[in-house]
């Protein structure tokens, strides 16, 4: 599938230690499927891509003041980071792990949702006048499905990067997936291609 790069940005997610490190607070819960399915490679090849052709990147991070002042726990999932005492804002933990550090020019967007598209991210987009968001990380089930659903309401045209996404389980990522199949363009990393003749 061919994307102009003027009107499509990747939307990476969660790249953080604590979401996608092998020694993170969610380690036990999302590493065994990040690595059986290299999301980082994945994610890597991605965000090199699409520098290239000169689209926008942008990472979206959840984080939280050190007291957590800023976190409001109406889920399960929030209430864990909570008791975990992960996610700080300024901890090596919450930040991007290397393989995954931003270039300069990558917008990063640092949230206290689970989803990624909250007003600092709807006025970016608009900002750059971007129609298309390729979406991918970590979980694909709760943060990559929820951004997804919003971006969808929000009238942007969205496809999943399916080979650059994990779930806890392969049964969660493809429950996932085959759902968003009725909202997003599912596609491979391969089956990406930039051209700005395409605008």
């Amino acid at each position: 599938m061919i994307f102009d790069p003027s009107r499509t940005a990747v939307v990476s997610i969660h790249n953080q230690g604590d979401i996608i490190g092998p020694n993170g607070a969610f380690a036990d819960m999302f590493h065994e499927q990040i690595t059986r399915r290299n999301v980082v490679g994945q994610l890597a090849g991605l965000l090199e891509q699409a520098r290239t052709s000169g689209a926008p990147i942008i990472y979206t991070r959840i984080a939280f003041a050190p007291d957590y002042s800023d976190l409001v726990p109406n889920s399960p999932l929030l209430q864990m980071v909570q008791q975990a005492g992960c996610l700080v804002d300024g901890t090596e933990s919450a930040a991007i792990i290397p393989p995954l550090i931003p270039s300069p020019g990558d917008a990063v967007i640092t949230n206290q949702q689970v989803g990624g598209l909250g007003t600092e991210l709807a006025e970016l987009l608009r900002s750059r006048n971007i129609g298309t968001l390729l979406i991918a990380g970590v979980a694909t089930n709760i943060s990559v499905e929820s951004t997804a659903r919003a971006a969808v309401d929000h009238g942007y045209r969205v496809a999943i990067v399916e080979d650059a996404c994990s779930a806890a389980t392969e049964a969660a990522h493809a429950a996932s997936i085959e759902s968003l199949g009725l909202l997003a363009t599912i596609l491979t990393c391969d089956e990406i291609q930039w051209d700005p003749a395409v605008a």
